[in-house]
């Protein structure tokens, strides 16, 4: 029976309520961009009467508590979301050692953190490797919560290969493959490090289908696209739109690539200039305001801001294209100018390109003049406004976070026989 279909069979059979409240673990790092996207799942399933516990390092502990769930907490040896970008490095075993590293050395701190209180289910972002060892040796199943794109029938080699093409080449990519193999094995796993990682028995994707690249070609046995689920941010503070403002510009490179002073100043020279323009710039904990030069009145200079609150009444946004904020423009409608810093926004950005609702530049093309050119191509075009509207209206028939969480307790009920 596929996924869907045990879905929509085990709504007939226990209605709202799929099954008896059971323990479900969830297991992620401690970045925003990883746990953001569950939390809203996490609370529906706290609603529902289950027992929700979630294994997180300390820095995100108090919000995984503010959703319902109990915090297992455990120390973790990856940059902090608070941390210099520049701490991840710049090449790609740079960026993937240090999660290998930190599965290794979690792996006992969690092994003793649940010891004798065994989830029913186990629950998982993308980067938690031990997540997957545990439900192994635990023999419960586990679901992936993807909070981006996930791999297609033909991504390995069309992506895969040709990216560690070169790193294979090498001793130390070599050895990140052996030692990645040796800790699998030791667990009793004798799957490849490639499908391990890329390919979860059962996956739902967080974001908007629209936002998948090759869609077309997911296996649809193995991954639900449920969309965005977002719910209540009041708790992260509001946003009131000033009077005078004829329009308003967000600019956000997210929580972790901020380090752009840059980028920044050409923002303030681009949107500064606009009469009528009212900009919200947030540049994170790493640029000083001091950096940016003369900044008029009508560029709000932040640290952070309520992403959602301000989405829902701005008419641009400028994004660095991550799968949070991309979908976040999608859902408010908002045109977006995306601007790739890392990882998946690259591809986020060509998407968003290609769907038509956004422009990309790369981040040494973004000059003032580039981004008001875009900026006003976008906000007067009502092709542009008319396409957002409709994936709009396909996200929201996508389910969310009540159908993520239908298929969370399916999957309880099949388990359970």
């Amino acid at each position: 029976m596929t996924p869907n279909k045990l879905y929509e069979t085990s709504r007939l059979v226990y209605g709202r309520r799929m099954t008896s409240p059971a323990h479900i673990a969830m297991f992620s790092i401690a970045a925003y961009g990883h746990v953001n996207p569950s939390l809203e799942v996490i609370r529906e399933l706290v609603a529902r009467g289950h027992r929700v516990t979630y294994a997180i390092p300390p820095l995100l502990a108090e919000k995984v508590a503010e959703a319902g769930a109990e915090p297992k907490l455990w120390h973790s040896t990856l940059p902090g979301p608070d941390a210099d970008p520049e701490a991840w490095g710049s090449t790609l075993l740079d960026n993937v050692e240090p999660f290998l590293d930190d599965a290794i050395q979690s792996l006992p701190q969690l092994t003793e953190a649940y010891e004798g209180d065994e989830p029913d289910l186990i629950l998982h972002d993308i980067a938690s490797y031990t997540a997957r060892v545990l439900g192994h040796r635990w023999g419960v199943p586990a679901i992936s919560l993807s909070p981006c794109m996930v791999g297609w029938e033909g991504y390995e080699q069309e992506v895969g290969e040709p990216m560690w093409e070169e790193p294979l080449k090498t001793e130390r990519g070599q050895a990140y493959y052996a030692r990645f193999h040796a800790w699998l094995e030791e667990n009793g796993i004798t799957e490849h490090p490639d499908s391990f990682l890329g390919r979860p028995d059962r996956s739902l994707v967080l974001i908007p289908k629209a936002l998948q690249p090759n869609a077309d070609r997911v296996d649809e046995k193995a991954y639900t696209f449920v969309g965005a689920c977002q719910g209540d941010r009041t708790a992260e503070g509001d946003w009131t739109r000033p009077e005078d403002a004829e329009k308003v510009a967000l600019v956000s490179l997210g929580s972790a690539f901020t380090k752009q002073p840059a980028f920044y100043r050409e923002c303030v020279k681009a949107f500064g200039e606009l009469p009528g323009w009212h900009t919200v710039l947030q540049v994170g904990r790493h640029v000083d305001r001091a950096e940016l030069g003369d900044v008029p009145d009508n560029v709000d200079v932040r640290t952070w801001v309520p992403q959602l609150a301000i989405l829902q009444q701005a008419d641009l946004f400028v994004t660095h294209a991550g799968a949070g904020g991309s979908q976040e423009g999608l859902a408010t409608a908002t045109p977006m100018i995306a601007v790739p810093q890392a990882a998946d926004q690259f591809g986020n950005a060509d998407m968003l390109q290609g769907l038509g609702v956004a422009r990309t530049l790369a981040t040494e093309e973004a000059t003032a003049e580039a981004l008001r050119t875009a900026a006003l191509a976008l906000v007067d075009d009502p092709e542009v406004a008319g396409r957002l509207k409709e994936i709009q209206a396909q996200m929201a028939q996508e389910g969310g976070t009540g159908r993520a969480a239908d298929l969370i307790e399916a999957q309880l009920a099949a388990a359970k026989g």
